[in-house]
C-alpha cells in the first residue's frame, strides 16, 4: 500500500543532499510533500473510478429499477385537472329559503339498486319530504338486490350526521312513532323524473293517509327545471349529509394515503367487467361460448332485469358495452400513460378472474386492488356488504388523480358529478362507441400505433370533466322518453351547484 512515509524515503533516496540554509531545505520539504499528494490523489482517484464501473457491471437489476422512478412518466398534462374557470361549490340556500315547517306527515322509504343508486335516491326523497311537507323517517336499504348485502342505513352512513346537517331543511327521524305502526299507509310509486308540480299534486295523498310509503326511490326527481333551492338541497344532502360511515370513512381515507405515500399518483380505474352487468347489458365479446352461455342464464333467471334477449354485437357498436381489460389497457396507452402507472382498480370480482385481467395487467403490471393494499383483518368487517366496499372504492376514486370508468353506471355518475363539485378533477369518459371503431380497425390491420394514439386523444380531447353546463336531451327525442336522455343531475350538478360569481354563496 502506498503512505506518505514510503514516498518521502523515495524522495530522500532521490535528492541526498543537504540544503545549504534552513530556508532551502523548508522548499525541499514542500516540494516533497506536493509531489506525495499528488501522487495519493491519482492513485486513489482512479481506484474510486475502476469500482465505480465495477459496481455498475454488478447492478444491472439497480440500474433497471431506476427506470422505473416516477420522474420518467410523461408530460404532467396526463395528471393535470382542466381549468376550472375560477368555479366553486355553492350549496347553500338562497335567501327566500324558510326553515322547515313540518308537522305530523310521515314518508317511509324502501331504497333499491347499489350503493350509488340508492344514494342519489335518498338525495331525492329529502327533496321530495321538503316539498311535500314532510317528515322523512331514515330509509330502509335494498336488501334483494344482486348482491344481497344486508347492511342497514347506519352501517353505511353516518346516520346522526345525515340527520343534524339537514335539520333546517326537512325533519328526518329514526323510526316511525309507534303509534303509526300499524296506521294504513298509502303505497305510492312516484313517477321518474317527477317535477315540482306532480308532487305538489301528490299532497292530495294527505287527505286519507298520514304516511306514505316510497317502494322505489331512484330517478324520483326531474335533472332540470326544478327551483334552484331544491336543486342545491339535492346537493346539500348528497355531497354533505350523506357521509359515510366513520369507520369506512377512516379505512378509506387511510388507503388513499396508503397508495399516495408508496405510489404517488393513481388512476382509479371503474372497471365494469363484472358478471352481473356483462349479464344485464349481453355483452360477450372477447368471452368463450361457455361464459357466454352462462351469462345468458343469469339474465333468463333474474326476473327484475326485464330485456332477455340481447345481441351482444348490436350492443357493442352502440358503444352500450364496458370497454374489456384489453381494450382499456390499449386505450391508456394510446393517451400516453406508460407501463409504470399505478391503476386502481374500483370494482367488484373481475369476471373470468386473471386469465382476463392478464390483458390488463400485461401491459400495466402496477394494478392494484383494495385487497392488496388492506390487511386481511381491515376488510374482515366488510366481508358479505358489497355495499361498504363499494364505499371505500368511492373514497379512493373521488380521491384519484384520474377517474376512468369503462361504463355509464350509476357509480360513474355518482364519482364525475362529486369530483365536479369538488374542483373539476380530471375524470376521463371514454367514447366507447368511437372506440369501438378504431379498436376494430386496429385488429383488422387497418390502423398503424401512431395514428391510434393521434385518433384516441383527439377523440377524447373535450371528455376530460371540464367545466360545462348540463347537457339536455338530444335532438329529435320527444315526450317522456328525453328525461332518460337528459344528463344526470348528480353527473354534473352545473350551474345549480357549481357557481363562477364571487358574490354567490359557496358552501
Amino acid at each position: 500500500m502506498v503512505t506518505t512515509r514510503s514516498v518521502s524515503s523515495f524522495c530522500c533516496k532521490l535528492f541526498p543532499m543537504k540544503p545549504s540554509s534552513p530556508s532551502s531545505y523548508t522548499i525541499l520539504r514542500l516540494f516533497i510533500l506536493l509531489i506525495v499528494f499528488i501522487f495519493i490523489f491519482n492513485f486513489y482517484t482512479r481506484r474510486i473510478l475502476e469500482d465505480e464501473e465495477n459496481l455498475n457491471l454488478q447492478l444491472p437489476s439497480q440500474t433497471f429499477a431506476s427506470q422505473q422512478l416516477p420522474q420518467h412518466l410523461p408530460s404532467d398534462k396526463l395528471w393535470e385537472a382542466p381549468f376550472s374557470d375560477g368555479l366553486h361549490s355553492c350549496v347553500k340556500p338562497t335567501s327566500r329559503y324558510q326553515a322547515f315547517q313540518g308537522g305530523d306527515r310521515y314518508i317511509t322509504v324502501r331504497s333499491n339498486g347499489g350503493l350509488n343508486q340508492m344514494r342519489t335516491g335518498i338525495a331525492d326523497m329529502v327533496a321530495v319530504s321538503r316539498m311535500m311537507n314532510a317528515t322523512l323517517v331514515i330509509p330502509e336499504l335494498d336488501k334483494r338486490s344482486f348482491w344481497q348485502d344486508k347492511s342497514i342505513f347506519s352501517d353505511i352512513f353516518d346516520e346522526d350526521h345525515f340527520i343534524d346537517s339537514l335539520k333546517r331543511d326537512v325533519r328526518i327521524i329514526k323510526k316511525l312513532p309507534q303509534e303509526l305502526v300499524s296506521v294504513p299507509r298509502a303505497r305510492k310509486h312516484f313517477t321518474s323524473w317527477g317535477g315540482l308540480g306532480y308532487y305538489e299534486e301528490m299532497t292530495k295523498l294527505w287527505d286519507d293517509h298520514q304516511v306514505i310509503h316510497v317502494p322505489k326511490s331512484d330517478s324520483r326527481l326531474a335533472n332540470n327545471d326544478l327551483p334552484l333551492d331544491i336543486q342545491r338541497l339535492r346537493c346539500r344532502a348528497l355531497y354533505h349529509a350523506l357521509r359515510f360511515a366513520p369507520s369506512i370513512e377512516i379505512l378509506g381515507k387511510k388507503l388513499v394515503e396508503r397508495l399516495r405515500s408508496h405510489h404517488g399518483r393513481y388512476i382509479s380505474l371503474h372497471l365494469r367487467y363484472e358478471k352481473d352487468m356483462l349479464a344485464f347489458s349481453g355483452c360477450t365479446y372477447g368471452l368463450s361460448e361457455l361464459e357466454s352461455e352462462e351469462l345468458r342464464l343469469l339474465r333468463e333467471n333474474t326476473n327484475h332485469w326485464k330485456v332477455k334477449k340481447i345481441n351482444s354485437t348490436e350492443q357493442r357498436i352502440a358503444g352500450l358495452c364496458p370497454l374489456t381489460p384489453k381494450e382499456v389497457a390499449i386505450f391508456l396507452q394510446a393517451l400516453g400513460y406508460p407501463p409504470t402507472t399505478v391503476i386502481y382498480v374500483a370494482a367488484g370480482e373481475i369476471y373470468g378472474g386473471k386469465t382476463h385481467l392478464s390483458e390488463l395487467t400485461s401491459r400495466f403490471p402496477n394494478v392494484l386492488f383494495k385487497e392488496m393494499i388492506a390487511t386481511k383483518e381491515e376488510l374482515r368487517i366488510y366481508s358479505n356488504h358489497a355495499s361498504q366496499t363499494a364505499a371505500l372504492d368511492y373514497i379512493i376514486s373521488l380521491e384519484s388523480d384520474v377517474f376512468i370508468p369503462t361504463h355509464l353506471g350509476n357509480m360513474a355518475r355518482a364519482v364525475e358529478g362529486h369530483r365536479r363539485f369538488f374542483g373539476h378533477r380530471t375524470t376521463i369518459t371514454p367514447d366507447r362507441k368511437g372506440l369501438v371503431e378504431i379498436f376494430d380497425k386496429l385488429e383488422s390491420g387497418q390502423l398503424k400505433e401512431g395514428s391510434l394514439q393521434h385518433l384516441v386523444k383527439h377523440l377524447h380531447k373535450k371528455r376530460r370533466g371540464a367545466p360545462r353546463k348540463r347537457e339536455g336531451a338530444p335532438d329529435g327525442i320527444k315526450g317522456r322518453a328525453r328525461f332518460k336522455a337528459e344528463e344526470s343531475f348528480y353527473q354534473n350538478p352545473y350551474p345549480e351547484c357549481i357557481c363562477r360569481s364571487t358574490h354567490t354563496h359557496r358552501t
